[in-house]
């Protein structure tokens, strides 16, 4: 099985040595998404806003690769400030209103371009 590349010009470009998304098979493994805009990489301050642009920019990368959000199996959040728990919830839930996947919610000391929020995803689509 060999590896492919994702990548999407709908999600920001990758700001280190990484690819956006990798597949390997029926999996697609998609890189922690800032909530940068991928129009002008602007990051707002608003946390709901933020979380939803992580969200838009793995579904661009997903769709790329010809999964959609309900192939998502399990997501990663990475939080700044686990206060904004409720307001990260309430943005995600719109986007998995059925079967939502699995997740882990993590709170950290900093994010890249001190983002409030980061999320990767696991993606698996039967063959």
């Amino acid at each position: 099985m060999r590896k492919k590349v994702i990548y999407s010009e709908n999600a920001p470009k990758a700001i280190g040595p990484y690819s956006q998304g990798i597949q390997a098979g029926n999996l697609l493994f998609v890189s922690g998404q800032l909530p940068v805009d991928p129009t002008n990489g602007a990051i707002s301050n608003d946390i709901k806003v933020q979380t939803h642009q992580s969200l838009e920019n793995i579904k661009a990368i997903i769709l790329a690769a010809g999964f959609s959000m309900d192939d998502i199996v399990k997501t990663t959040v990475y939080v700044k400030d686990l206060n904004q728990f409720n307001d990260i919830n309430q943005v995600y839930a719109s986007f998995f209103t059925q079967n939502p996947p699995a997740r882990a919610c993590i709170e950290i000391a900093r994010l890249p371009k001190d983002a409030g929020v980061e999320i990767e995803a696991i993606v698996y689509k039967a063959g």
